[in-house]
């Protein structure tokens, strides 16, 4: 009888979980039935099914007077920046968590706390000091200055997650680093960096999938065609209302989430490991 019991409450919340899950799974499927459809009956039927909406893979798409560019050139871009950002992120993010967990100094409890208050503080609201200060650096209009811009608002919650992961390390390891002739920079690369992949791995994925989705700083900083982004083509697609394709635009659209599903699919193990300022057990 436990065992029915058991199996029924199982399929119970199975049931439950699929009809929350709807919803969400909907409009996905819309998506996808949309960009390879020619049209759709009540929003889901595809009324004939053609690759013609992904075109823009291999040549130049034209919506009205507007002739569009080829779209990897700006997929590059898009890699160049989220890359861009997930490399300095991580590398400047572990020496700063190794300083605030190992070095003891005037003023660290008050650095480690506004590491928090920065990360909640809206970038946004910073918007057009940074555009002062990009443009007296001569950086408007480059992929380099976006880049330093998301580096420097996602650097304070990397640190301070990957500072859990320094303090969860013995300092005795540290320390025969030391007894075996490692100077601290040696310790920090060989020994104490190869026992925290799982969180440098986190790090580097909130880096990049936030580099990969950004639009408003590319929007606002870049105007040149040549420096757009995913992000910036897909909104350039939407233009005049009146000539809008949809069944194109969710065909960009799901190509601009590839990446970013392979990405969460590929790194769940490592995501489900992590809490907040450690590793679980």
């Amino acid at each position: 009888m436990k065992g029915k019991r058991s199996a029924v409450k199982e399929k119970l919340v199975v049931a439950i979980m699929t009809i929350i899950t709807l919803p969400i799974l909907l409009p996905y499927l819309w998506l996808l039935l949309n960009s390879l459809a020619k049209g759709v009956y009540w929003g889901l039927i595809p009324q004939r099914f053609t690759l013609e909406n992904w075109s823009f893979l291999w040549r130049k798409v034209k919506i009205g007077a507007n002739v569009f560019p080829s779209v990897w050139p700006i997929v590059g871009n898009t890699v160049l920046l989220a890359g861009g950002i997930t490399v300095l992120v991580v590398l400047i993010a572990s020496l700063t968590g190794y300083a605030l967990s190992r070095i003891n100094f005037t003023g660290k409890s008050f650095l480690l706390k506004s590491t928090i208050f920065l990360h909640a503080f809206p970038g946004v609201a910073l918007l057009i000091a940074m555009y002062f200060v990009l443009q007296k650096l001569g950086l408007i209009d480059t992929l380099l200055g976006v880049i330093l811009v998301k580096v420097a608002l996602e650097l304070p919650m990397a640190t301070w997650i990957i500072k859990g992961f320094f303090d969860n390390i013995p300092l005795d390891t540290e320390w025969a680093a030391y007894l075996d002739g490692c100077n601290r920079f040696q310790a920090w690369w060989k020994v104490i960096l190869p026992q925290m992949k799982t969180g440098l791995a986190a790090i580097a994925i909130f880096s990049f999938i936030s580099g990969w989705s950004e639009f408003i700083y590319v929007y606002t900083f870049i105007y040149s065609p040549a420096n757009y982004t995913l992000a910036v083509y897909l909104k350039n697609l939407i233009g005049d209302f009146r000539m809008l394709n949809y069944n194109l635009l969710c065909a960009t659209g799901l190509f601009y989430m590839i990446p970013v599903i392979l990405f969460f699919v590929f790194s769940q193990k490592t995501l489900m490991q992590i809490s907040f300022g450690g590793l679980k057990e």
